[in-house]
């Protein structure tokens, strides 16, 4: 028994045509180029998004820092404090006004008013003889700070 048929003849190999060879290689080529393409996009992509979450942990350390600043990480701060004449005539009133941070309680001696944990809060002074009056500020765990201002009657 034959492998080939008998009643067909035996058929010669196809030539190649210059033509469909070199069309072989263009799209080879147009192959190879778009993967470059594709890979050269993607990479660039790849790289914004990694800058751009680097710029945005950056920006959120920045907060957190400025926010420790501001409010010292729960620790009870007096972040300011004035008065708006350190030195006054007896029978004259002045601002007394202080900032707190994290306090939940706010004690001024000699008792002038009722005060309370405020970022700025004035209240008024009558003082008859030279007064050091002072701010106290503590929190519900029994930590407390401290500041003295002392208003001046002549």
């Amino acid at each position: 028994m034959s492998l080939t048929n008998p009643q067909q003849p035996a058929q010669e190999p196809k030539s190649t045509s210059a033509l469909q060879t070199a069309s072989r290689f263009a799209t080879v080529g147009v192959v190879i180029v778009a993967l470059y393409l594709g890979w050269t996009f993607y990479s660039r992509h790849a790289s914004d998004e990694e800058a751009a979450r680097a710029l945005a942990a950056s920006q959120q350390a920045q907060r957190e820092r400025e926010a420790k600043m501001i409010f010292g990480s729960g620790e009870v701060k007096i972040i300011s404090h004035s008065v708006d004449k350190a030195s006054m005539a007896r029978g004259e009133e002045a601002d007394l006004c202080y900032g707190v941070v994290n306090a939940t309680k706010v004690v001024i001696e000699p008792h002038v008013e009722d005060s309370k944990p405020s970022a700025y809060h004035c209240l008024t002074v009558s003082p008859h003889t030279t007064t050091t009056y002072t701010i106290t500020a503590s929190n519900d765990h029994g930590e407390s700070k401290t500041l003295a201002v002392t208003v001046r009657v002549h």
